[in-house]
């Protein structure tokens, strides 16, 4: 039995495979090369030492086959970096070898035997596709030989002639120029003055030099600036000005035309024809801030036109743009817009792609920049481009009769559909940002944590002597001495009790912000308002919620700061005005209570208290709240943007807007009244009933000199060039 085990165990000792080698080393550090890593595609890096362990390269342990890893970083994105197989690295050449790399991981159609990785490039005279011949110098650029006057494919490496001569073009203003700088992603190849290249806001500066906006989707920035996504995924680029997006009908701007799979010319190039009417640029004649008409500073990209006191800024010399325009804002396929065709009023339209328009729309003469838009209330369709057109608000929708005013049955039936399309659209749209925002956003936005307030610049705190601030009329032997329902006044007068002042000492229920007797609350993510506060406890009607606290600063620094939040499209503000010199900023540092958000029918409200001399913010309970409500009060927000900042807080007496007061609810014996005076007025003989006449033209919807109509009952008016007339009619 012995000997027939031995016999075994040589068996198996002759039969086992050979040990194989270990992969030798062949990067080392600061080594350029292409690497796929974290379901990015192939992207330059350099190999470097990993930071923990102090080395560029190990064995994979445990691993059934020898693999050999080298620790890469990206450049571009300093973050991003890896331990990386040595099957996922090659040597890097240049930009050219970029179409030849391999795919490593196949899916869907590339599981395919005859699928090959092909990335289609332009000429960069022409802008078509074909046989091209890839410059090997920095522009990475391709071209056709006849387009740079070859006739055959040269020997050897082939150098473009701005690559030879060191002048490259800028690819904003079209300059040739020694002193453009090249992007520093290096399968780029763009180059730009550090002026032109900084006025398109996704441009990064890191270190020494730059990340173009070419490798970020424009439409996600706008968004989100804070969205690591914006970079991610396939882009497409616009072949002329440095506009990216990423290659889905959600990013892409309305009006694009694409050109390859990963190129396209963006609306920015939309050149208007002579003679076509439709082609001419159009401002609203009311501001878009406050909606009444008078002097107006118009935005000479889009329709919007604005007061230039609601936007408090000094008349601009020469051009202006809106603040959405100079961002790169651009209508989006299955936005809702309202369009202006010809002398009709605005109405409203959706959006539609144009491969699902009719094909007689499709054959329809159309320029780069232009979109087709279906109107509700009709089966008609258009061309438009961004001149011509502005979005349909959440506002809109809620004032149908405002905007109705001296319809017809048409305009009411089309502003009905709009409406119900928007809400659709727009439950759409915010579920898609919520699954986007969880994915990404797992803790709340980093601020720094105060607790109480801090001066910055010359604003002081005040502090009061002991002798100045008032002793109230409690006494020690009342059951809830200075309390809630006590008559301490103090608390009346919305004075905080000083420790070494009040009567009852230590038994003072009145220091609930010396004491920061905080209700306990949570920060949690909401449907639709981003992060928001919520109660973990039951809260008392009165009780004390939490102080509002943060930087304070003086007016100037305000506006300073405000200023500088809509240049870089920073949406979200946490200023709330102390007192008329003192503003509480709690953007940068702050508490739990700077993610309270709005709502038009609040739980909390904002109280101001005098502490030991200095105002204080206190929020405080308007009614009892059950545990796990969120918790709001009314922002009562001064409009000093681009426009009205829609509310999402679904109140019933929602006023549609931040800053804008809240509809009063009727009471019941109100409807009953309101009732009653309807049907009596269905009793009056029509003989009695008079309309009165519109002050807007019937045809195209705007003010002006205008010519009514003398039929009795009939309330519409018209502008004469509307209806064709050259002058005023005489008579009737």
């Amino acid at each position: 039995m012995l000997i027939k085990l031995t016999t075994f165990y040589f068996n198996l000792k002759s039969n086992s495979p050979k040990k194989k080698q270990l992969p030798g080393i062949k990067y080392s550090v600061e080594d350029v090369v292409w690497a796929k890593f974290n379901r990015r595609p192939w992207w330059p890096c350099h190999v470097t030492t990993d930071p923990q362990i102090e080395v560029h390269t190990k064995m994979k342990d445990p691993s059934r086959r020898p693999c050999r890893l080298y620790f890469v970083r990206m450049f571009g994105e300093i973050i991003d970096q890896a331990w990386v197989p040595a099957k996922a690295i090659f040597p890097f050449e240049g930009g050219h070898q970029f179409e030849k790399l391999p795919v490593l991981r196949r899916r869907g159609r590339q599981k395919d035997k005859d699928y090959k990785y092909t990335v289609k490039l332009l000429c960069v005279v022409c802008e078509k596709t074909g046989e091209l011949l890839l410059c090997e110098g920095q522009c990475c650029g391709a071209f056709h030989l006849q387009c740079i006057g070859l006739t055959e494919t040269p020997k050897g490496r082939f150098i473009c002639q701005e690559c030879k001569m060191g002048v490259h073009t800028c690819f904003v203003c079209k300059t040739p120029d020694k002193e453009v700088r090249r992007c520093m992603i290096p399968v780029c190849g763009k180059f730009y003055h550090m002026e032109c290249i900084l006025k398109y806001s996704p441009t990064v500066a890191q270190n020494r030099g730059f990340r173009c906006s070419l490798h970020v989707c424009l439409a996600c920035y706008i968004t989100n600036p804070a969205n690591p996504g914006i970079s991610k995924g396939r882009l497409t680029r616009c072949v002329r000005c440095p506009v990216a997006y990423h290659a889905n009908d959600y990013c892409m701007a309305a009006g694009s035309v694409p050109l390859a799979n990963n190129s396209f010319l963006c609306p920015n190039h939309f050149t208007p024809r002579k003679g076509c009417k439709n082609h001419e640029h159009i401002n609203v004649s009311w501001c878009f801030v406050c909606s009444e008409g008078g002097s107006l500073l118009c935005c000479e990209s889009c329709p919007a036109a604005f007061h230039r006191e609601c936007l408090n800024i000094d008349m601009p010399q020469g051009s202006w743009f809106c603040n959405d325009c100079r961002a790169g804002k651009k209508p989006h396929y299955k936005d809702i817009l309202w369009v202006k065709v010809g002398r009709y009023r605005w109405w409203p339209a959706e959006v539609t792609q144009p491969k699902n328009v009719p094909e007689n729309i499709c054959r329809l003469r159309h320029e780069v920049g232009e979109f087709p838009v279906h109107f509700f209330g009709s089966k008609d369709y258009v061309w438009t481009y961004q001149a011509r057109c502005f979005p349909y608000m959440e506002g809109d929708a809620n004032n149908k009769e405002k905007m109705g005013k001296g319809a017809d049955a048409i305009y009411k039936k089309a502003l009905n559909e709009a409406a119900e399309r928007f809400r659709e659209l727009q439950a759409e749209k915010e579920m898609r940002q919520l699954q986007e925002d969880r994915k990404n956003d797992k803790k709340p936005p980093p601020y720094k944590h105060v607790k109480v307030n801090r001066p910055i610049g010359k604003v002081q705190i005040i502090t009061a002597d002991l002798s100045e601030i008032p002793r109230c009329n409690c006494k020690v032997s009342d059951e809830n001495p200075c309390g809630i329902d006590s008559e301490c006044i103090n608390r009346m007068l919305m004075y905080e009790c000083h420790p070494q002042v009040c009567p009852v000492e230590e038994r003072c229920q009145n220091q609930c912000f010396t004491k920061r007797q905080y209700t306990e609350v949570e920060i949690f993510r909401t449907l639709l308002r981003g992060w928001g506060l919520r109660s973990v406890s039951d809260i008392k009607k009165g009780a004390f919620v939490n102080e509002y606290v943060g930087e304070v600063i003086d007016e100037e620094e305000c506006r300073a700061r405000i200023k500088h939040a809509q240049e870089n499209n920073i949406c979200n503000f946490y200023m709330l005005t102390l007192d008329k010199d003192r503003i509480i900023d709690a953007g940068p540092k702050g508490n739990q209570s700077r993610f309270m958000n709005h709502s038009c029918q609040p739980n909390c409200e904002t109280q101001k208290w005098t502490v030991n001399g200095d105002t204080r913010v206190g929020l405080f309970a308007l009614e009892d709240i059950p545990t796990g409500v969120e918790l709001t009060f009314n922002y009562n927000l001064e409009c000093l943007g681009n426009g009205k900042t829609v509310c999402k807080c679904g109140a019933p007496n929602c006023s549609g807007f931040l800053g804008v007061r809240p509809k009063n609810q009727p009471s019941s014996e109100d409807k009953v009244r309101k009732l009653k005076k309807k049907v009596a007025v269905k009793r009056k003989s029509q003989l009695e009933v008079t309309k009165e006449r519109e002050d807007e033209c019937f045809y195209c919807g705007d003010g002006g000199p205008i010519v009514s109509c003398k039929k009795l009952g009939c309330p519409k008016v018209y502008h004469a060039d509307c209806l064709n007339l050259s002058k005023r009619p005489a008579g009737e």
